[in-house]
Protein backbone atom coordinates (compact mmCIF):
# COMPACT_ATOMS: atom_id res chain seq x y z
CA UNK A 1 0.00 0.00 0.00
CA UNK A 2 2.73 2.52 0.69
CA UNK A 3 4.83 1.79 -2.47
CA UNK A 4 1.53 2.43 -4.49
CA UNK A 5 0.73 5.86 -2.83
CA UNK A 6 4.28 6.69 -3.23
CA UNK A 7 3.91 6.17 -7.24
CA UNK A 8 0.63 8.38 -7.27
CA UNK A 9 3.24 10.85 -5.80
CA UNK A 10 5.72 11.02 -8.47
CA UNK A 11 4.92 12.04 -11.89
CA UNK A 12 5.38 10.30 -15.12
CA UNK A 13 9.34 10.83 -16.32
CA UNK A 14 8.05 11.83 -19.55
CA UNK A 15 6.02 14.73 -17.89
CA UNK A 16 8.46 15.76 -15.68
CA UNK A 17 11.24 15.72 -18.92
CA UNK A 18 8.74 17.89 -20.57
CA UNK A 19 9.37 20.30 -17.85
CA UNK A 20 13.02 20.24 -17.53
CA UNK A 21 12.41 21.36 -21.48
CA UNK A 22 9.98 23.80 -20.56
CA UNK A 23 11.87 25.53 -18.55
CA UNK A 24 15.56 25.66 -20.65
CA UNK A 25 13.63 27.01 -23.64
CA UNK A 26 12.01 29.62 -20.83
CA UNK A 27 15.11 30.31 -19.81
CA UNK A 28 16.16 30.33 -23.34
CA UNK A 29 14.04 33.31 -24.58
CA UNK A 30 14.70 35.61 -21.17
CA UNK A 31 18.35 35.25 -21.39
CA UNK A 32 19.08 32.90 -25.02
CA UNK A 33 23.38 33.43 -23.99
CA UNK A 34 22.47 31.04 -20.25
CA UNK A 35 20.13 28.70 -21.86
CA UNK A 36 22.67 25.96 -23.42
CA UNK A 37 24.34 25.98 -20.12
CA UNK A 38 21.16 25.09 -18.37
CA UNK A 39 20.19 23.03 -20.47
CA UNK A 40 23.66 20.58 -20.60
CA UNK A 41 23.20 20.35 -17.09
CA UNK A 42 19.44 19.08 -16.61
CA UNK A 43 19.78 16.94 -19.56
CA UNK A 44 22.41 15.11 -16.72
CA UNK A 45 20.58 15.15 -13.50
CA UNK A 46 18.19 12.47 -12.89
CA UNK A 47 14.37 13.78 -13.16
CA UNK A 48 12.56 13.74 -9.48
CA UNK A 49 9.16 15.19 -8.13
CA UNK A 50 11.38 18.21 -6.81
CA UNK A 51 11.42 19.72 -10.64
CA UNK A 52 9.50 22.72 -9.50
CA UNK A 53 11.75 24.20 -6.83
CA UNK A 54 14.54 24.18 -9.53
CA UNK A 55 12.52 25.51 -11.91
CA UNK A 56 11.40 28.35 -9.53
CA UNK A 57 14.72 28.92 -9.13
CA UNK A 58 16.60 28.82 -12.31
CA UNK A 59 13.76 31.38 -13.48
CA UNK A 60 13.77 33.67 -10.20
CA UNK A 61 17.98 33.76 -11.45
CA UNK A 62 16.85 34.41 -15.06
CA UNK A 63 14.85 37.54 -14.09
CA UNK A 64 17.87 38.92 -11.79
CA UNK A 65 20.29 39.01 -14.48
CA UNK A 66 17.93 39.27 -17.86
CA UNK A 67 18.06 43.38 -17.67
CA UNK A 68 21.97 43.34 -17.63
CA UNK A 69 22.62 40.60 -20.51
CA UNK A 70 24.64 43.50 -22.50
CA UNK A 71 26.99 44.24 -19.09
CA UNK A 72 27.34 40.28 -18.55
CA UNK A 73 30.64 38.46 -19.79
CA UNK A 74 28.80 35.79 -21.50
CA UNK A 75 31.47 32.90 -21.90
CA UNK A 76 31.84 32.29 -18.12
CA UNK A 77 28.62 30.50 -18.35
CA UNK A 78 30.08 27.73 -20.66
CA UNK A 79 32.88 26.94 -18.70
CA UNK A 80 33.16 24.11 -17.09
CA UNK A 81 33.19 25.95 -13.43
CA UNK A 82 30.23 27.05 -13.65
CA UNK A 83 28.09 24.00 -15.10
CA UNK A 84 29.45 21.98 -12.21
CA UNK A 85 28.38 24.94 -9.68
CA UNK A 86 24.96 25.02 -11.41
CA UNK A 87 24.69 21.47 -11.28
CA UNK A 88 25.60 21.03 -7.12
CA UNK A 89 23.61 24.36 -6.56
CA UNK A 90 20.19 22.83 -8.18
CA UNK A 91 21.13 19.47 -6.23
CA UNK A 92 20.66 21.70 -3.13
CA UNK A 93 17.54 22.85 -4.43
CA UNK A 94 16.08 20.18 -5.38
CA UNK A 95 15.96 19.34 -1.48
CA UNK A 96 15.39 22.50 -0.40
CA UNK A 97 11.72 23.36 1.46
CA UNK A 98 11.85 26.50 1.79
CA UNK A 99 11.17 29.74 0.02
CA UNK A 100 13.38 32.22 0.91
CA UNK A 101 16.14 29.55 0.97
CA UNK A 102 15.99 28.81 -2.61
CA UNK A 103 15.65 33.00 -3.37
CA UNK A 104 18.96 33.09 -2.22
CA UNK A 105 20.17 30.12 -4.18
CA UNK A 106 18.90 31.69 -7.20
CA UNK A 107 20.66 35.08 -6.14
CA UNK A 108 23.80 32.73 -5.73
CA UNK A 109 23.78 31.56 -9.57
CA UNK A 110 22.24 35.14 -10.53
CA UNK A 111 25.91 37.22 -8.91
CA UNK A 112 27.89 34.40 -9.98
CA UNK A 113 26.96 35.10 -13.64
CA UNK A 114 27.12 39.01 -13.21
CA UNK A 115 30.39 39.09 -11.73
CA UNK A 116 32.29 35.81 -12.45
CA UNK A 117 34.98 35.32 -10.05
CA UNK A 118 37.33 32.48 -11.65
CA UNK A 119 40.02 31.93 -8.87
CA UNK A 120 37.42 31.54 -5.66
CA UNK A 121 35.61 28.36 -7.18
CA UNK A 122 36.23 26.26 -3.71
CA UNK A 123 35.16 29.40 -1.91
CA UNK A 124 31.92 29.05 -4.02
CA UNK A 125 31.59 25.03 -2.91
CA UNK A 126 32.09 26.89 0.85
CA UNK A 127 29.27 29.20 0.22
CA UNK A 128 26.53 26.76 -1.13
CA UNK A 129 28.15 24.28 2.09
CA UNK A 130 27.08 27.14 4.52
CA UNK A 131 23.96 28.39 2.71
CA UNK A 132 22.64 24.46 2.69
CA UNK A 133 23.41 24.58 6.51
CA UNK A 134 21.88 27.94 7.13
CA UNK A 135 18.22 28.53 8.46
CA UNK A 136 15.55 31.15 6.91
CA UNK A 137 16.00 32.72 10.35
CA UNK A 138 19.67 33.11 10.41
CA UNK A 139 19.84 35.07 6.80
CA UNK A 140 17.36 37.22 9.24
CA UNK A 141 19.74 37.92 11.72
CA UNK A 142 22.44 38.89 8.93
CA UNK A 143 19.86 41.22 7.12
CA UNK A 144 19.52 42.78 10.81
CA UNK A 145 22.95 43.25 11.24
CA UNK A 146 23.44 44.83 7.84
CA UNK A 147 21.04 47.83 8.85
CA UNK A 148 22.33 51.33 9.22
CA UNK A 149 22.88 51.93 12.92
CA UNK A 150 19.78 54.26 14.71
CA UNK A 151 21.14 57.74 14.97
CA UNK A 152 19.66 58.44 18.29
CA UNK A 153 20.48 54.91 20.23
CA UNK A 154 20.26 54.77 23.76
CA UNK A 155 22.60 55.31 26.54
CA UNK A 156 23.79 51.80 27.27
CA UNK A 157 22.65 48.80 25.33
CA UNK A 158 24.44 45.50 23.85
CA UNK A 159 24.23 43.32 21.09
CA UNK A 160 21.43 40.89 22.33
CA UNK A 161 18.79 44.16 22.76
CA UNK A 162 20.34 45.68 19.44
CA UNK A 163 18.81 42.21 17.66
CA UNK A 164 15.92 41.73 19.80
CA UNK A 165 14.68 45.54 18.14
CA UNK A 166 15.58 44.64 14.95
CA UNK A 167 13.97 40.92 15.09
CA UNK A 168 10.53 41.18 17.33
CA UNK A 169 9.32 37.90 15.81
CA UNK A 170 11.94 35.87 17.11
CA UNK A 171 11.67 35.00 20.76
CA UNK A 172 15.27 36.23 22.84
CA UNK A 173 16.48 32.87 23.60
CA UNK A 174 15.82 32.23 20.02
CA UNK A 175 18.02 34.96 19.07
CA UNK A 176 21.30 33.65 21.03
CA UNK A 177 20.80 30.65 19.62
CA UNK A 178 21.41 31.62 15.96
CA UNK A 179 23.56 34.30 16.91
CA UNK A 180 26.36 31.33 18.42
CA UNK A 181 25.48 29.20 15.24
CA UNK A 182 26.27 31.96 12.83
CA UNK A 183 29.33 32.76 15.17
CA UNK A 184 30.29 28.61 14.80
CA UNK A 185 29.88 29.01 10.98
CA UNK A 186 32.08 32.10 10.50
CA UNK A 187 29.66 34.19 9.28
CA UNK A 188 29.96 36.72 12.32
CA UNK A 189 31.39 37.70 15.42
CA UNK A 190 28.70 37.20 18.25
CA UNK A 191 30.31 35.84 21.20
CA UNK A 192 29.40 39.35 23.57
CA UNK A 193 25.88 39.56 22.83
CA UNK A 194 25.01 40.28 26.54
CA UNK A 195 28.10 42.43 27.34
CA UNK A 196 27.14 46.14 28.37
CA UNK A 197 28.38 48.77 25.77
CA UNK A 198 27.42 52.26 24.68
CA UNK A 199 24.18 52.33 22.95
CA UNK A 200 26.35 53.22 19.85
CA UNK A 201 28.67 50.34 19.97
CA UNK A 202 25.78 48.07 20.59
CA UNK A 203 24.26 49.37 17.22
CA UNK A 204 27.34 48.81 14.91
CA UNK A 205 26.18 45.21 14.26
CA UNK A 206 28.20 45.68 10.48
CA UNK A 207 31.52 45.33 12.05
CA UNK A 208 30.62 42.17 13.80
CA UNK A 209 30.39 40.31 10.26
CA UNK A 210 33.69 38.46 9.57
CA UNK A 211 35.10 38.59 6.41
CA UNK A 212 34.24 35.48 4.77
CA UNK A 213 30.39 36.71 5.97
CA UNK A 214 30.95 39.83 4.33
CA UNK A 215 32.01 37.83 0.84
CA UNK A 216 28.43 35.39 1.33
CA UNK A 217 26.47 37.58 1.98
CA UNK A 218 27.93 39.87 -1.41
CA UNK A 219 26.31 36.22 -2.99
CA UNK A 220 23.14 35.19 -1.49
CA UNK A 221 21.53 38.38 -0.30
CA UNK A 222 18.76 39.22 -2.00
CA UNK A 223 16.53 42.74 -2.78
CA UNK A 224 12.81 42.23 -0.35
Amino acid sequence: MKEENKNKEILPVSTKQEDFLNTAATISSIVPWVGGPVSSVLSGMSVSRKIERINEVLLNMAEEIKSLESEIPKDYVKTEEFQELLEKTLQQVSNERNDEKRRAYATFLANDIKNPTYDIYEEKIRFLRTLEEMQPNHIHILRAMMLKPDPNPVGIGSISRTLEKRLPNIPAEKIKDLAEQLTDMKLANLTSLNTTMTGRGAEQLQNRITSYGQKFIKYIIFEE
